[in-house]
């Protein structure tokens, strides 16, 4: 049987899941401690997780050696 495919799809789906989660409590920690409220604190929030979320995957992919998108490749 073949598993790296398989393995391949895992780690895809927890770096993905990883990079959501540290984004996410990153940002609604930003947000609250800036007291932003309102309209603003969504489109802020929603900015601030976006930035996060795609450095939070560089970072993964930079540390552990695996590529998520293939935007790397010539």
């Amino acid at each position: 049987m073949d598993f790296s495919a398989a393995r391949k799809w895992v780690t895809f789906f927890a770096g993905i899941l990883c990079a959501v989660i540290i984004a996410d409590r990153i940002a609604n920690m930003i947000v609250a401690f800036t007291g932003i409220t309102g309209p603003v604190q969504l489109v802020a929030g929603f900015v601030l997780y976006a930035v996060l979320f795609f450095g939070v995957l560089y970072a993964i992919e930079k540390l552990l050696g695996i590529e998520f998108f293939g935007f790397g490749r010539s």
